[in-house]
């Protein structure tokens, strides 16, 4: 167990280096619309998206600080936003799904705030995702019913938005029991996961408010995402409108975070030919829209190289 554990982050870059020449060998010239992107006005849009897609961490900042108000642990934004760009760097050019997640919760925990109020707002900023996508996808297909019509795997995206929806309430269910969820604040692992819901859950009870705000924020961070897609995409020649965007969009985002490949290679691209192949894009520039984000979320992940780098205290505790 302990060995298939520590092979497996090999394994995702082999994988991910296998899917990366696969892709590649799927964009064919002009087809793929990459070409598009040195005309000025092609360049102009990826520069926006790429600013759109700052916007959002920003924005995924100020989420971050709305869980800790909840929890009556005041942050500076600045402060955070360093922190969320470092973790950014850290889960873009490392391979793991948690590593940037965990050099968070040690950033917050260096300046003097309890470890386990650290992950639990953590925990609860990310599961606030678990709401907010698969609403965002519904909402899109509810106002653009078409979609369901053209897009046959539209029908799957709504069964895995209906089951994410039931998984966070299962375990909204689990941790608000006292008896289970309670027990758990000070275990480690997934235990400890638990633990950490049941504490936000007591909090936002208290304080409705609050969980308003955290949601409300996830909402504008996901919404900045979508249009940051809109946006590569025209800048590839796609001309795919923006409901199919808010559809399709956040349940790619859910598909991409399986612990497959790095930052989801492969399976975002799958995922965006499925999905907008329907509405005739072809293959090929499915591909590179995927590729395209992907760049896009690495060079402002750079960003994050500074603050890394200067987390001396931080990256010990990483270690």
């Amino acid at each position: 167990m302990r060995l298939a554990k520590a092979s497996w982050p090999v394994v995702r870059v082999v994988l991910s280096v296998g899917m990366l020449a696969v892709l590649v060998t799927r964009l064919h010239g002009r087809s793929s619309g990459l070409r598009s992107i040195r005309q000025a006005g092609s360049i102009g849009l990826v520069v926006v998206a790429c600013g759109v897609t700052l916007i959002g961490i920003f924005l995924s900042a100020v989420r971050w600080q709305r869980v800790l108000h909840a929890l009556e642990l005041p942050a500076r934004i600045g402060t955070l936003l360093r922190h969320y760009l470092a973790g950014q760097f850290v889960g873009n050019f490392l391979p793991s799904t948690i590593g940037g997640d965990v050099l968070r919760v040690s950033r917050l925990a260096s300046n003097e705030v309890e470890t386990s109020a650290s992950f639990a707002s953590v925990v609860l900023e990310r599961m606030s995702g678990w709401i907010v996508l698969p609403v965002m996808s519904l909402v899109g297909l509810a106002v653009n019913p078409t979609l369901v019509r053209l897009v046959p795997a539209s029908k799957g995206a709504i069964a895995m938005c209906l089951a994410t929806l039931a998984l966070l309430a299962g375990v909204l269910v689990l941790a608000a029991h006292p008896n289970l969820g309670g027990r758990l604040a000070s275990r480690e692992g997934w235990l400890r996961f638990m633990g950490a819901v049941h504490l936000g859950l007591d909090r936002f009870r208290h304080q409705p408010w609050a969980a308003m705000e955290v949601i409300t924020a996830g909402f504008a961070y996901q919404l900045s995402i979508v249009l940051a897609a809109f946006i590569g995409g025209h800048a590839l020649g796609l001309h795919v409108g923006w409901t199919a965007m808010l559809a399709f969009v956040p349940v790619v985002a859910i598909v991409q975070v399986l612990p497959i490949t790095l930052s989801g290679l492969g399976v975002r691209e799958g995922a965006l030919v499925l999905f907008l192949g329907p509405l005739g894009v072809s293959t090929s520039s499915a591909i590179a829209l995927g590729l395209l984000l992907y760049l896009m979320n690495l060079v402002v992940s750079l960003l994050g190289a500074p603050a890394f780098a200067w987390g001396g205290r931080s990256r010990r505790a990483l270690a």
